[in-house]
């Protein structure tokens, strides 16, 4: 699954009485901000980044500065501009999403809108990024699961009790629905194994339906649902 979001960067500057480091330059004081936008162009918190750094031009006496909390403010004072990287990570293996960013003083203030893609994200990624709209699979799983609500007679398993009984599995059992569904998916399955972590995600509303009777059957069986 890839999913795009659009991060605002908003960059306020003016001039402070300080004493020019560089002749014909005034002393500056500038903040950084960082956001995310909904899919009304609204900001939002970034509370997909569990933390953002700033690298800033080696000069500083603390070139590399990291905020944990949105909107991730980085102030300082300096004279000149240059182009910082912005580092934004998540809670993935690997998870840092990186930006360029122009540091001027053209304008008191501006803003720049960068589109960044998440790749694969987990579930609970998933549940921060849906905060700021929908996810690519999303109106899939509408469909599916409008049509699994309105006709659950005629099919013979349920999705909401097959995720009750999952969670019942012993863990021999549950490393024979992982095999499974590794061997049945198609390429419209979501699944997220993170191997380090020892987690396995899997979004039952992607899985074709031969999969999903096969689950059900295993489930019976194990007599975790009826």
């Amino acid at each position: 699954m890839i999913v795009e979001r659009k991060i605002k960067v908003v960059t306020e500057q003016h001039n402070i009485n300080k004493p020019a480091a560089q002749e014909g330059y005034p002393m500056k004081e500038w903040t950084v901000e960082l956001y995310i936008l909904d899919q009304d162009g609204k900001e939002r918190p970034a509370r997909c980044f569990t933390k953002v750094t700033y690298n800033l031009h080696p000069s500083f006496a603390n070139p590399i500065q990291t905020f944990n909390d949105p909107p991730f403010k980085c102030t300082n004072e300096g004279w000149g501009e240059f182009e910082m990287i912005i580092d934004m990570y998540t809670t993935e293996k690997g998870g840092k999403i990186s930006i360029a960013h122009d540091l001027n003083f053209q304008q008191s203030e501006y803003e720049n809108i960068h589109t960044v893609t998440f790749r694969n994200p987990s579930q609970a990624l998933q549940q921060l990024l849906r905060e700021t709209g929908p996810l690519p699979s999303d109106e899939e799983r509408k469909q599916k699961k409008a049509v699994d609500g309105g006709s659950k007679k005629k099919r013979p398993y349920d999705i909401e009790r097959m995720a009750d009984g999952l969670t019942k599995l012993g863990e021999d059992d549950l490393l024979q629905v992982i095999q499974m569904i590794h061997d049945h998916k198609d390429d419209n399955t979501y699944i997220q194994n993170n191997l380090d972590a020892g987690e396995f995600s899997v979004d039952l509303y992607t899985l074709p339906d031969n999969l999903m009777k096969m689950l059900w059957e295993f489930l019976v069986k194990a007599n975790v649902v009826s």
